[in-house]
């Protein structure tokens, strides 16, 4: 029986919610990037971007020029604060401790998880980022996105908060990282009303619960992961919304005993789909496997250079 939510879903055109032109997505040349310097020295920083992987540094750098480059109407906070993050995050290397303090509980009406308050130590410094708080938006289960939506939710975040995010974090949300507190309501106003979406769950309640792939695109799954994590996100919403626990409290699912989403490691009550009949093996498959003729993960990984490993 195929997965159905339970309320009607509203299909996002980014066309027709979008905040910034193609222009203005792309304001930059490669030849100005390459030329382009923060307003702080951040030796050590850039010492992240050396070798052969990628670098959140050398991220935050285009997210740097693309804002100092964007009319001052086209942004609702400071277009410095990715400067001013770096700024501080390179102070806090050399004094080997954090610049961020715990100013207190902040976050929009009516919740009180989804959002992380989060103050600079050095406003003065650092006035771009005196206010730095993160959001956290509930992830879809087994996060499948349409790019309409991600996209649309791009758009916010740059035009309200700092344009920085992480796809996800450690609990599943998407996160929102930086804004100040006068633009909380107005990003929960449009994630609520215009894109159906919700916050997730943030200090001592239930945390956002996450699921693997499941049935959707998995072979391997025993249960329906997907429902059970639509189903109890649903169930458990004022838990999820409202901190009534002593400590938080994670869900997550598990389609199989591979563990593809760690729910053992990662979670307070796993779910774990498990197979109700006899183990069946194909012994010639598995001889074939150690003899070579069936190639590890497809031959996925063969003949490419990953680069020296160094740890």
């Amino acid at each position: 029986m195929a997965f159905e939510p339970k309320e009607p879903q509203k299909e996002l055109k980014y066309n027709e919610l979008r905040i910034y032109s193609d222009e203005e997505l792309n304001n930059y040349t490669e030849e100005e990037l390459k030329n382009f310097k923060i307003k702080h020295d951040i030796p050590m920083l850039e010492d992240l971007e050396k070798g052969p992987w990628p670098s959140f540094v050398a991220d935050a750098k285009r997210e740097a020029l693309r804002r100092r480059k964007l009319p001052d109407d086209r942004m609702m906070i400071h277009r410095e604060v990715v400067e001013d993050m770096l700024g501080q995050l390179e102070l806090s290397f050399e004094h080997g401790e954090t610049h961020w303090k715990h100013g207190g509980i902040v976050g929009v009406f009516g919740y009180g998880g989804g959002v992380i308050g989060r103050y600079s130590d050095l406003p003065e410094k650092f006035p771009s980022i005196a206010h730095f708080h993160t959001m956290r938006v509930n992830q879809p289960a087994s996060k499948f996105y349409h790019t309409d939506y991600l996209r649309t939710l791009c758009d916010l975040w740059e035009f309200r908060g700092s344009g920085m995010m992480n796809f996800h974090g450690s609990t599943g949300d998407i996160i929102f990282l930086g804004t100040f507190t006068e633009q909380l309501e107005p990003i929960f106003f449009e994630l609520g009303h215009v894109l159906q979406q919700d916050l997730g769950g943030s200090g001592s309640n239930l945390r956002s619960p996450s699921c693997c792939l499941g049935k959707a695109r998995c072979e391997w799954a025993c249960i329906d992961t997907q429902d059970m994590c639509y189903e109890l996100t649903h169930h458990y919403q004022d838990e999820l919304h409202r901190p009534q626990f002593p400590y938080k409290f994670k869900f997550k699912f598990d389609g199989c005993p591979n563990g593809c989403v760690a729910s053992i490691a990662r979670a307070d009550m796993s779910f774990i789909g498990t197979w109700r009949d006899e183990i069946r093996i194909d012994q010639e498959a598995v001889q074939a496997y150690i003899g070579g003729e069936i190639t590890p993960n497809g031959g996925a990984h063969r003949g490419r250079d990953w680069g020296k490993f160094d740890i």
